[in-house]
């Protein structure tokens, strides 16, 4: 594991959508890095940029200025070609964009009290949303063309999430997942899951996106924590895996691949037959691994996990094994919010498991909820 100090600070860092690739921006320009190899791919010393967004391995680029120059102004969207290294195309907007996604078929622009709805081809607007104050550009979205959704905070007083179906340009639903306001959304890249997590950081949910109202719950821990990420590995099936990474520094990883039987045995159990809903649930043994001290405590960190690999293991039938390779970007603020380079961490690690018990540990699991 890397733990190497840098002197640039780094303005923004972000995978593209199957995450074979990140890219980083300096006060000096941007980086786009390979996440097998940790090759470098291309380095570009324009300027400071607070957002660098990546179209899978493309020569694409959708790139917003950190205003530190005229040029370079933070309500200006530019779309870069890697391969010319020179400029396609840029758009002008009122205030300052604060975050941009897209895939090959619809762009998204989110600024503090609008998102913009965009053709990815003829850069034609389709829509607008009008959003609460959203001061952090709070936003998930799934790539997918099948199942292309977009979930923006809903309220600013309760952890209440907004999801727009960007193919169809319409309301997909509103989910009231906590009582506290939101500080973590994502989007599988399939749109099958959205995860939550308050400004309280102690529970993680996951919900149905097609039934909205149908979620899981994972306790992170008991005490209060700053959620900087949450991210979906790139699986096309089961167990599907949630990361989550925090301010306690340590990194979580959640499977989701365990709820038809853990719900099956729950409802034939005696327990199961008696109790309510929301405290059988919360006896469910937790499918929880977590992976301690990955970085330092309260340095700003975001993983991915970029494949899961399930080996049998021929010591044991009933044992398998559930290899996780995340590659996980971290990065320290400064008292000025700028982000420190405190190291990029490729890390293997390897949990034995017995099927359908993919990780140990303890959680609650919840039909419907709203505690933090």
């Amino acid at each position: 594991m890397a733990n190497q100090s840098s002197p640039y600070p780094i303005l923004c860092a972000s995978f593209n959508q199957d995450n074979s690739g990140f890219a980083i921006s300096t006060k000096d320009g941007f980086k786009i890095i390979d996440s097998n190899t940790g090759r470098l791919c291309y380095d570009r010393a324009v300027g400071a940029f607070i957002i660098v967004e990546m179209l899978y391995s493309s020569s694409l680029l959708a790139i917003v200025g950190a205003g530190e120059q005229p040029s370079l102004s933070p309500r200006r969207l530019c779309f870069f070609n890697t391969t010319t290294g020179a400029p396609l195309r840029e758009m002008n907007f009122l205030t300052s964009i604060l975050a941009v996604r897209l895939n090959r078929k619809r762009l998204v622009v989110v600024l503090q009290e609008k998102t913009y709805i965009y053709d990815s081809n003829s850069l034609s607007m389709l829509d607008t949303i009008d959003t609460v104050p959203n001061l952090k550009g709070l936003c998930a979205f799934s790539p997918s063309l099948e199942g292309c959704f977009l979930a923006l905070p809903a309220s600013t007083a309760k952890g209440a999430v907004l999801v727009y179906n960007v193919m169809e340009l319409q309301l997909h639903c509103e989910i009231d997942a906590h009582r506290s306001p939101l500080a973590a959304i994502a989007l599988s890249s399939n749109g099958k899951y959205i995860a939550t997590a308050s400004e309280q950081g102690t529970i993680i949910r996951i919900h149905l996106v097609s039934e909205a109202t149908k979620s899981y719950s994972f306790r992170r821990g008991t005490c209060s924590s700053t959620i900087f990420s949450l991210s979906f590995a790139p699986s096309l099936q089961l167990p599907d895996i949630l990361v989550a990474t925090s301010s306690s520094g340590s990194v979580h990883i959640f499977s989701l691949g365990f709820e038809t039987n853990q719900r099956t045995k729950k409802s034939g159990s005696f327990l199961g037959s008696i109790l309510p809903c929301s405290v059988n649930d919360a006896l469910d043994p937790a499918h929880h691994h977590v992976l301690h001290n990955a970085v330092s405590a309260g340095v700003r960190s975001y993983a991915v996990v970029r494949k899961v690999d399930n080996v049998a293991d021929s010591s044991s039938s009933e044992i398998a094994s559930c290899r996780n390779m995340p590659s996980l970007s971290t990065a320290r603020t400064s008292l000025h919010g700028a982000w420190s380079v405190n190291s990029t961490l490729w890390q293997s690690f390897q949990v034995m498991q017995k099927p359908h018990d993919t990780f140990n540990g303890r959680t609650s699991i919840k039909r419907s909820c709203c505690n933090t």
